[in-house]
């Protein structure tokens, strides 16, 4: 995997940082953030407390709240959260006009929108360029359980160009995501700059072991992210391997069709469900530490985070060669295997993976022996970026 590295590590700003220098004000927009975390917010938070702990920036995450019972202001690591009703409430469109004030007139050097699917990115970047300021996007692109709104992202992408024309920086989390953005907006791919989502988690007890048989599908449950094709493939797998389980990590609306689902088809009691609560990182390696292999069957991810936290503790990951997991199959960190496979065939993919985990005599998982994308340098990358909006202090026109 090739990791595009800072060419310098001086202080962000306009100039050089002094001690009379006020350090620049960054605001991240994200729709959702803590205790709401997903794989975006996970980005976020993570590169959130690396940037704040930097000392020459001063950081602020905006983000919306749903259900009108969180903090409007809050003290994290370093950094300050503010958080801005949305509506409605149990969808995910996250309109929120008050975003829009705090964008305007908060008196920011740089606005970073954190995801591109909802309405926070088309209002924030709307109020942005009505008061001058100028803006980068990360995409943090991803699919949808809907037929309907899948279909429409086509239409929605370019809706958005205009303002995303606008933007200093377009930032692509994968390969993949950089040359669909360009062919969908029409952006010349050479605008874009890819800042893979990092994969660093605490470390875990050192007794923890493989448990025979485990496989792990994580993410939330929705259609999409493809948990009922592993479910699918238990019965086959278990002809060969009576031992063979799945544990379930994560929570979401499709989490009663998964159930029926193991139930009719004869594998509830293979089938484990579990949810760890927002940030808790060393919960995450201790359950990833516990599988043999991951179950990687979504339909659509750009750089998937879950993923990357398999392949960085080590553990071995099968998953769809498409989107941007199909960049991580091209660097030989996943198996990869065609998106149209059928449940015998991902079993038969699973079951390879298990025996090779047993082969190595279900030992530890170790990290693999390849440079691959931290935190650190996803926080470092951003900071490069952050520099060199504000040192040219105008919105790039293209």
């Amino acid at each position: 995997m090739t990791i595009e590295k800072p060419t310098t590590t001086g202080p962000i700003g306009p100039t050089e940082s002094t001690g009379t220098t006020p350090r620049p004000r960054v605001l991240q927009v994200v729709q959702r953030f803590f205790p709401e975390l997903g794989g975006t917010e996970t980005h976020v938070a993570e590169v959130a407390r690396r940037l704040a702990a930097r000392g020459d920036i001063e950081l602020t995450v905006l983000a919306t709240d749903r259900s009108g019972k969180l903090p409007r202001q809050q003290p994290m690591e370093g950094y300050e959260i503010i958080r801005r009703r949305s509506w409605p409430r149990q969808q995910d469109y996250y309109f929120s006009p008050g975003l829009a004030r705090v964008i305007a007139t908060g008196g920011w050097d740089l606005v970073h929108f954190q995801g591109v699917h909802t309405l926070v990115p088309p209002v924030g970047m709307l109020a942005a360029n009505l008061a001058r300021v100028p803006y980068v996007l990360s995409f943090h692109s991803g699919g949808h359980s809907s037929d309907l709104r899948s279909a429409g992202r086509g239409l929605q992408w370019k809706v958005l160009t205009p303002l995303l024309r606008r933007a200093s920086r377009l930032i692509a989390v994968s390969r993949f995501e950089r040359t669909h953005f360009a062919a969908a907006t029409g952006i010349d791919a050479s605008k874009f700059t890819v800042l893979p989502n990092g994969g660093g988690l605490p470390p875990f007890p050192a007794d923890l072991r493989p448990v025979p048989g485990r496989i792990i599908s994580s993410g939330r449950l929705e259609r999409y992210k493809g948990h009922h094709r592993v479910i699918e493939a238990l019965p086959y797998l278990r002809r060969s391997r009576p031992d063979a389980h799945l544990v379930v990590l994560g929570g979401g609306p499709y989490e009663t069709h998964l159930r029926t689902l193991a139930r009719d088809l004869g594998v509830a009691d293979a089938v484990q469900w579990r949810s760890l609560p927002p940030g808790q990182r060393g919960a995450m390696a201790e359950e990833l530490a516990q599988a043999g292999v991951m179950a990687a069957m979504s339909s659509y991810e750009a750089h998937p985070v879950a993923v990357m936290e398999a392949v960085t503790l080590g553990l071995p990951v099968v998953g769809f060669d498409i989107a941007g997991i199909g960049d991580l199959v091209e660097d030989g960190l996943v198996t990869g295997i065609p998106a149209t496979a059928g449940p015998e065939r991902i079993a038969q993919a699973l079951e390879r993976a298990l025996a090779d985990v047993e082969k190595a005599g279900q030992r530890r998982h170790e990290p693999v022996d390849v440079v691959l994308p931290t935190w650190e340098s996803s926080a470092e990358g951003l900071a490069q970026i952050y520099r060199d909006v504000l040192r040219t202090g105008k919105q790039v026109r293209r």
